[in-house]
C-alpha cells in the first residue's frame, strides 16, 4: 500500500497519513511532486490517492499528474480521498474517472471537510477553536472509513451519477475556467516583500522566482496557497486583496 497526495497547507496530507495508518503503519505517504514517485506508484498494487478540491475539481498539477503518467494506474486498486472547505459534489469522481480510463480498479472514495484554506477571502473564515473541532471529527470520519475499507465494505463518496451531476451543477460548470488552466492572477504586494525567497522555494510550479529583491509570478499558478500561508510578510495573494488568516493544518492540531 502506498498513500500519495498533493496538499497545499498540510490538509490533504494530514487526511492521507491518517487513513494509511489505520489499514497499514509500515506503509508509506509521499506527495506527487516526490522526484520518487512514480518509482513508489509502480512498486505498490494498491495505491490511496489524496488532494484538495477547488470549485469542485482537480487542481490542475493533480489532472496533469493523472493525465501524464497514466500508464502508471493501469491495474492498479485505487481509494481516493478528496479534501475540501465546503462541498464538492463528486470530488472523488473527478480523479476516479481519470484513473478508470486508464485502467485502474476503484475501490471507494472519501470526502472530508477540513480548515478553508482560503486565507484573502473572510467568507469561509472560522475560529482557531471551530477548525480544531473539524479537524477532530474529519478524523474520526477516516478512522470510520478505513475500518468499513478493512471489512471490505469501502465508503464511495463522489462516485457515481447523482454525485457527479451534484459537482457539475453545484460549481463546476459555473467555475470550470478556474481551474482549466494554470492561473496567472497571483498577487504580489511590492511595497511588502523583501525578496527573502521563501516563496520560491515552496512554490510545486516553480511559478515564483526573485528579481530585483522582489518576488514575482510566471503565470502558472495551481491555486495551492502555500506561498499565501507561508510568505511571512502576508504579502501574496490570489482570490481576494488581504491576508486574513495564514491556513496550515499544524495550527488546528
Amino acid at each position: 500500500m502506498l498513500g500519495i497526495y498533493f496538499s497545499g497547507t498540510g490538509n490533504t496530507k494530514y487526511c492521507i497519513e491518517q487513513f494509511v495508518k489505520e489499514l497499514d503503519t509500515t506503509a508509506k505517504c509521499i506527495s506527487i511532486e516526490d522526484v520518487n514517485i512514480l518509482d513508489e506508484v509502480h512498486k505498490n498494487d494498491f495505491i490511496v490517492l489524496g488532494y484538495p478540491i477547488y470549485f469542485s475539481n482537480l487542481p490542475k498539477i493533480v489532472r496533469d499528474f493523472i493525465s501524464q503518467n497514466n500508464s502508471i494506474f493501469k491495474g492498479k486498486k485505487v481509494f481516493i480521498i478528496a479534501t475540501m472547505g465546503l462541498f464538492s459534489g463528486d470530488g472523488t469522481g473527478c480523479s476516479a474517472r481519470l484513473l478508470s480510463r486508464n485502467g485502474a480498479d476503484i475501490v471507494g472514495g472519501l470526502h472530508v471537510k477540513m480548515p478553508d484554506c482560503i486565507g484573502d477571502e473572510k467568507a469561509l473564515k472560522k475560529t482557531i477553536e471551530q477548525n480544531k473541532e473539524l479537524v477532530k471529527r474529519a478524523t474520526i470520519k477516516i478512522k470510520n472509513s478505513a475500518n468499513r475499507l478493512n471489512n471490505g465494505h469501502p465508503t464511495q463518496e463522489g462516485i457515481g451519477i447523482l454525485y457527479h451531476i451534484a459537482g457539475l451543477f453545484g460549481q463546476r460548470l459555473w467555475f470550470y475556467g478556474k481551474t482549466k488552466k494554470y492561473s496567472d492572477k497571483l498577487k504580489i504586494n511590492t511595497d511588502k516583500c523583501v525578496g527573502c525567497g521563501c516563496c520560491t522555494q515552496l512554490c510545486p510550479m516553480n511559478n515564483l522566482s526573485i528579481a530585483n529583491q522582489k518576488a514575482v509570478q510566471n503565470g502558472k499558478c495551481t491555486m495551492c496557497y502555500r506561498c499565501i500561508s507561508n510568505c511571512p510578510r502576508k504579502a501574496i495573494t490570489l482570490l481576494g486583496k488581504n491576508v486574513y488568516e495564514q491556513c496550515k493544518i499544524e495550527k488546528y492540531l
